[in-house]
C-alpha cells in the first residue's frame, strides 16, 4: 500500500494544448490520479473551433459543454476534482513571462511561460501535452517536459505493423497437398502446425503463404481453419471487368473486398500499388451482381490546406480536385476515356460523392463506401464514418501510411493504422499491405529509390 509521501511523488500535473483537445474531446478526462490544467488561452482557442464541421468542431463544442457542467461541482480556478481522481482546472495567469526570442502574441509562446513557471513552482513532474511536433521541440530547448497525446498508439515502431499475411516454410509437401484437398478438417488440423511456425495462432482473415519447395499454398484463416483462396477470375462479376491480380497481394486484397461476411477492409501500399482500382472494380462488380444499391466515395479534404467552402460551385464541383484519382481510374481501368460510364453512374445515384466532414448524422445501407487517403484521417473521424455503416454494406479504408499530410498525426496514430491493428483479430475485419507499384516500372522505381 502506497504512502500518502509516495502517492505525492508519483503525481504530475499536465498541461494540455488545443491540438490535443481537438483531435481527441476525451483527453480533457484521460489523465486520472493527476491534475490537469486548461490554459484560458486554449479555450481561446475551442471558441474559433465550435462552429466547424466534422469532428474538430464537435470536440470542441465537446469540451466546452463538458467544463460548463464541471462548474455545477465546485470553481474551475480552484480546480474541480472528478470520478477518476483527475482534478481539472483552468489557468487564468502566468502567461506573461515569455522566454527572449519568442513572441509573446503567439498562444503556444503564452503557454510555454505557464509550463516555465509551474516546473519552477511544483515539486512535482509537469509534462506538456501536445501534438504539436515544434511545440514539443521547443519545449524540450527551454527545458520544459512535453508529450505526444499516446493514447491511440497501440504500436510503437512501423517494424511492428501488421501486413494482413504471413509466410510460413514446411519440410513435407505432404501439407499442401492436404491444404489442396479443400478438406475443411484438414485445414484445421494444420493450424496447430501454422501455430507452431509463427508462435501464434493466426489472425482472423489473416492470409498464409505455405511453402515448401517450388510448392505454394495460398491460404485465408478463418474461423478455426485454413481455407483456400478464391482465384481472380472466380470472384462474382470481376471477370466480366476483365481484372486480374498482378502479384499475390493484389489476390488477398481482392478476397477481401469480395468476401461478404468481413464488412471492414483496409488496404494500404505505395502510390501505384492498386488499392484504389481494385476496391473501384470490386466496388462495381458488386452493382453489377446487386449486391450493393450504391458506390460512395469520400476522403479527408483538409490535408491540401484548402477548406471546401473556398471552392465554387455545388457539393460535386468542390470536390472534383480529390476525386480525381477516381476519375483516372474509370478512364484507365474501365477505357471510359470520356468518362460516360462514370458521368451516368452518378447521375443514376449509383456513385456519390461525398466529403468526410458530413458524415454525421447519416446511415449507408447496401453501400460499398471507399474512404480513400484513409491516412489522413484520426481515428476519430473514422470512427465516425464506421459507425454509419448500415446493413448489406462494405467499408474499404485506403493509403499509403509515408503520405500523411495531416498535422497532429503520424504513421502511428493515424486513423488507418490504429484501425488495421485493433481489428486484426475480428471476423468482420481484414487488412492487406500492397507492397509492389503496378502503375508502371518508373512509377515503382521511383517510389522505392526516392
Amino acid at each position: 500500500m502506497q504512502t500518502n509521501k509516495e502517492e505525492k511523488s508519483t503525481k504530475k500535473t499536465f498541461i494540455i494544448d488545443t491540438s490535443v483537445l481537438l483531435y481527441d474531446k476525451c483527453a480533457i478526462h484521460s489523465f486520472g490520479g493527476n491534475d490537469t490544467i486548461i490554459p484560458i488561452v486554449v479555450l481561446e482557442e475551442l471558441d474559433r473551433f465550435k462552429e466547424k464541421k466534422g469532428v474538430i468542431g464537435e470536440n470542441a463544442r465537446y469540451v466546452n459543454r463538458y467544463l460548463d457542467n464541471l462548474r455545477k461541482k465546485g470553481n474551475l480556478h480552484r480546480g474541480i476534482k472528478i470520478e477518476t481522481g483527475q482534478k481539472i482546472k483552468v489557468a487564468t495567469s502566468g502567461f506573461k513571462k515569455i522566454p527572449v526570442g519568442l513572441d509573446p502574441n503567439q498562444v503556444d509562446n503564452q503557454i510555454i511561460a505557464l509550463a516555465l513557471g509551474l516546473t519552477n513552482s511544483l515539486k512535482h513532474k509537469v509534462v506538456l501535452i501536445t501534438k504539436d511536433i515544434n511545440f514539443r521541440v521547443k519545449c524540450d530547448s527551454l527545458g520544459i517536459i512535453s508529450e505526444d497525446y499516446h493514447k491511440d498508439k497501440i504500436i510503437k515502431s512501423e517494424s511492428e505493423f501488421y501486413k494482413g499475411y504471413s509466410e510460413i516454410e514446411v519440410e513435407n509437401s505432404d501439407i499442401i497437398d492436404r491444404l489442396y484437398s479443400g478438406n475443411d478438417f484438414e485445414g484445421k488440423k494444420i493450424v496447430e502446425l501454422v501455430k507452431e511456425e509463427l508462435g501464434r495462432l493466426p489472425y482472423q482473415n489473416e492470409f498464409l503463404s505455405i511453402k515448401c519447395g517450388k510448392q505454394t499454398f495460398l491460404g485465408c484463416y478463418y474461423s478455426g481453419s485454413i481455407q483456400r483462396l478464391d482465384k481472380a477470375e472466380d470472384l462474382p462479376g470481376l471477370g466480366f471487368l476483365g481484372i486480374k491480380d498482378k502479384n499475390r497481394e493484389q489476390l488477398f486484397a481482392l478476397n477481401l473486398l469480395f468476401a461478404e461476411d468481413v464488412p471492414l477492409v483496409s488496404i494500404t501500399g505505395l502510390a501505384g500499388s492498386g488499392k484504389t482500382f481494385l476496391t473501384l472494380m470490386a466496388g462495381i462488380a458488386g452493382l453489377n451482381e446487386g449486391r450493393y444499391k450504391r458506390i460512395v466515395i469520400t476522403r479527408n479534404v483538409q490535408p491540401v490546406g484548402r477548406d471546401i467552402g473556398f471552392l465554387p460551385g455545388d457539393m460535386n464541383d468542390k470536390m472534383l480536385p480529390w476525386i480525381s484519382p477516381i476519375m483516372d481510374n474509370f478512364r484507365q481501368g474501365l477505357k471510359d476515356k470520356d468518362l460516360t460510364y462514370f458521368k451516368s453512374m452518378k447521375d443514376k445515384g449509383q456513385i456519390e460523392i461525398a466529403p468526410l466532414a458530413f458524415m454525421r448524422g447519416r446511415t449507408f445501407a447496401d453501400t460499398f463506401f471507399i474512404i480513400d487517403e484513409a491516412q489522413n484521417a484520426t481515428i476519430h473521424e473514422l470512427k465516425t464514418v464506421i459507425t454509419r455503416i448500415g446493413e448489406n454494406s462494405k467499408i474499404v479504408l485506403l493509403g499509403d501510411i509515408d503520405q500523411i499530410d495531416t498535422p497532429y498525426i503520424d504513421s502511428l496514430s493515424n486513423g488507418l493504422t490504429i484501425v488495421g491493428e485493433k481489428f486484426k483479430d475480428e471476423e468482420i475485419a481484414g487488412h492487406v499491405q500492397l507492397k509492389k507499384g503496378e502503375r508502371s516500372y518508373l512509377s515503382a522505381v521511383a517510389a522505392k529509390i526516392l
